[in-house]
């Protein structure tokens, strides 16, 4: 490594002002690298690694009069040497509008080095026409077919229901829970009072503003399960280019043409901006990959088909079906806390010492780590990854979505029918458009059962965010408790608070002394789910002001 002296003394008066339109400093031993082009920046990190130059000396050698420098040196790396990681050098930001509740889904499946924020069925209506039309999914197969008239008919009343209960159930909502029954801050002495109490102009403006927020959700919230999957979502996608090769492989190989017509728009947009990190995607490697994944979802289709009975349930599901005695689990999770602070001592050596210790010991050991942690954000050590839970799990679809976006666990699923029922929430029988809500259920599975006939994968479209959806998850200790934890904030929706606090009470029930690292988990119940998040964002809102 070079001294700071000699990086100070490397570069010329004309050669640092060069360089300081391409990195954030000219003189120091730590950097950014701000050159404007995204293939110039990620070719400097992989050249840098196969020569004893510094980064700024390579820039100015072998970049600064070279116009395609980085994509030539790409192309040679990854065609030449086929060296998958260099992809990840480059990265992207792509926002896709006007895709379904079933392709955006099968986007986020992707686990590693993509990020993604998703439009929200909590804080935005999806009632809006667009040319005198709701906005969903319009299948070209579907359309071109028999059952078209009837999807669009399916579609529109979903979508019917769903617009014209919405300022109904927000009443509703309102009258539930009126304001008066909650406090707000005072700005003039700090302390919470109700509503009546509030004399400040800008604290009624405020409390007003956080319950119509948190009430609107709360109604949104209720309403969601309406919606069928062909409804139109906008998501945003920022990963590497292996990540996003690898997307455009799985979008390619899909049975559906909005993927199919997806993978071609990334990768056209992305053509534009890292070109030589995705370009095997839709080339002969990239087509022998999608047949591969074509191929593995039509053996597995075979397979299943001849050995197992199908046998669909209605309701809802929240099961551990697969874990290690706590014995066992403890004795893991112990020895990989002291494995790190062992020297010269063997896994198994101290595997074999703890297998020794007696169980009080050991519970008093973990006890001692859980202590430690003082809020949920302080997550356990690695060590607590030693032990994996796998939960059979039917939920509605709607809040599939929101446990979908954990993505350092396993999860598999299937196709999305009508079979195992749906969940209809209180307050629509309370407010007396029960009938409307079976009628857009019973309404969909005909449609579906009909179109499922020829077009199984199509007909998924057509499905409300109601209907129970089945899928397995399978998850370390360590993720158990960031998933848990989060999913039972108090501002989380009701449905998946209460799987989360399911799952923590089997866990719970077979390991005792291990989920006592889970200090985080809330098992209250709520009336306003998202009142209380929503009065800690208008203080910082106040405070930034």
């Amino acid at each position: 490594m070079k001294s700071l002296t000699s990086i100070l003394s490397e570069f010329s008066v004309k050669e640092k002002k060069i360089l300081s339109d391409h990195f954030s400093n000219t003189d120091g031993n730590v950097f950014a690298i701000i050159t404007p082009q995204q293939v110039d920046r990620g070719a400097l990190m992989s050249r840098y690694s196969r020569t004893d130059k510094s980064m700024r000396r390579i820039f100015l050698d072998e970049f600064l009069n070279n116009k395609n420098r980085g994509e030539e040196f790409y192309n040679r790396v990854l065609l030449e040497y086929g060296d998958d990681s260099v992809a990840e050098l480059g990265e992207a930001q792509i926002a896709i509008e006007g895709l379904s509740n079933i392709a955006v889904k099968k986007i986020e499946d992707r686990r590693i080095g993509l990020s993604y924020l998703e439009k929200s069925s909590r804080y935005v209506a999806w009632n809006k026409k667009e040319n005198g039309k709701y906005r969903f999914y319009r299948d070209p197969e579907i359309m071109k077919s028999k059952f078209a008239d009837m999807y669009e008919d399916t579609c529109n009343f979903s979508f019917d229901v769903y617009s014209k209960n919405i300022e109904p159930m927000i009443n509703y909502v309102r009258e539930k829970y009126p304001i008066e029954k909650y406090n707000f801050k005072d700005s003039r002495d700090g302390k919470e009072k109700s509503f009546s109490k509030l004399k400040n102009e800008s604290d009624i403006k405020s409390a007003n503003m956080i319950y119509r927020g948190s009430t609107k959700a709360k109604a949104l919230d209720i309403l969601r399960g309406l919606l069928p999957a062909s409804t139109l979502t906008n998501v945003g996608i920022t990963g590497n280019g292996r990540a996003f090769e690898y997307l455009l492989t799985v979008l390619g190989s899909s049975e559906l043409k909005e993927e199919q017509d997806l993978a071609s728009k990334i990768k056209k947009e992305l053509d534009k901006i890292i070109k030589s990190f995705v370009r095997r995607a839709d080339d002969k490697h990239g087509k022998a990959f999608q047949k591969y994944l074509r191929d593995v979802k039509n053996k597995s289709k075979t397979i299943s088909s001849k050995q197992i009975k199908s046998n669909p349930k209605k309701g809802t599901r929240t099961k551990l079906v697969d874990y290690e005695s706590e014995k066992t689990a403890i004795d893991k999770i112990i020895t990989s806390i002291m494995y790190e602070q062992s020297p010269s001592t063997s896994y198994q050596d101290i595997l074999q010492q703890v297998k020794k210790m007696s169980m009080q010991n050991k519970a008093k050991i973990i006890d001692e780590f859980a202590k430690l942690r003082t809020n949920r954000r302080h997550r356990p050590s690695r060590a607590f990854e030693n032990i994996y839970y796998t939960f059979d799990l039917y939920n509605n679809f709607g809040m599939f979505r929101d446990f979908h976006r954990h993505r350092a666990l396993t999860l598999e699923r299937q196709l999305l029918t009508t079979d195992h029922g749906y969940n209809i929430p209180n307050e629509i029988k309370i407010l007396g458009i029960e009938k409307d809500f079976k009628d857009c259920m019973n309404k969909t599975k005909e449609t579906f059962d009909e179109i499922r006939k020829k077009y199984p994968e199509q007909g998924q479209y057509v499905v409300n965010f109601a209907y129970n959806y089945p899928y397995f998850m399978k998850f370390n200790l360590r993720e158990a408790c960031h998933l848990i934890e989060l999913r039972t904030v108090p501002q989380g929706h009701v449905d998946y608070r209460r799987v989360a606090q399911q799952m923590f009470q089997q866990i719970n029930k077979v390991h005792p002394n291990l989920s006592k690292i889970m200090k985080f988990v809330d098992m209250k119940e709520y009336d306003l789910e998202r009142f209380e998040s929503e009065k800690r964002t208008e203080e910082k809102r106040k405070k930034l002001k």
